[in-house]
């Protein structure tokens, strides 16, 4: 069982896929004041909860969903159609990396996607080439809300400046030609609901699944699981930045 299948189904109960809730998603997409005509990019959009909810905040608006899972882009387009909206958003089954588009946007997501470039620096370089002059992008990344111990970047497979703390990654946002005009840290009771939520789907599979691939799903539920009580449960943070494109 491949790392994208294993990762479909943990996020089973939980689309919005990052440690944030329904209603902090909410907020952070009404500041974005989106106009009439208002074109939208989420890059790795997953079952595009954000864009969707995004539309129906803003009529008359469109977007473009990116991501390589056709799973999520499959439930994202019955999701679409449920909600009235599938003449308002177009799907695409390819990386973020390689999309390209005509025209700019007037709103780039990238939400707890920054692996899809290689990290934020070159996120931040790839979604400022889609925003227009004077556009927004909602960037979610990781920072650290505690020092990591060795033993836990050895876990993670991370460098000490994989992350940096809060300060300095609304520094690194604002690096590439940003200013940050709003955002949200998510809270511990955030990040213990998706936490809980991403072992837990995996695990019902797996009960529901004997054999290989429920084996296979349920020791990465219980290794996550470990990682987050054991290691980075508040050591590591999550921020979502608005930015405006100067």
């Amino acid at each position: 069982m491949d790392r994208q299948t294993i990762s479909a189904l943990a996020h089973a109960d939980h689309p919005i896929a990052a440690p944030i809730s329904p209603a902090h998603v909410e907020r952070l997409l009404a500041r974005t004041k989106l106009k009439t005509g208002a074109r939208i990019l989420d890059l790795g959009c997953g079952e595009a909860a954000w864009t969707l909810r995004a539309l129906e905040l803003f009529p008359e608006t469109s977007a473009d969903g990116v991501d390589i899972s056709p799973g999520g882009l499959a439930a994202a387009a019955k999701d679409a159609q449920a909600r009235g909206l599938a003449g308002r958003i177009r799907l695409h089954e390819t990386s973020a990396a390689g999309f390209t588009a005509a025209e700019p946007y007037d709103l780039v997501l990238c939400v707890g996607a920054t692996h899809a470039f290689g990290g934020l620096a070159p996120t931040l370089e790839a979604v400022r080439s889609f925003v227009k002059p004077g556009g927004l992008a909602l960037i979610g990344e990781g920072f650290w809300e505690q020092n990591p111990s060795p033993a836990l970047l050895t876990r993670l497979g991370a460098t000490p400046d994989e992350y940096a703390d809060l300060a300095g990654t609304v520094a690194r946002m604002e690096e590439p030609g940003f200013r940050v005009v709003h955002g949200h840290t998510s809270e511990r009771g955030e990040w213990d609901e998706y936490e809980w939520s991403w072992t837990g789907s995996l695990i019902r599979w797996a009960a529901a699944h004997p054999g290989p691939d429920g084996d296979t799903a349920l020791a990465a539920a219980l290794d996550h699981r470990d990682m987050w009580l054991n290691g980075y449960r508040g050591v590591l943070g999550f921020v979502t930045l608005l930015l405006l494109r100067t």
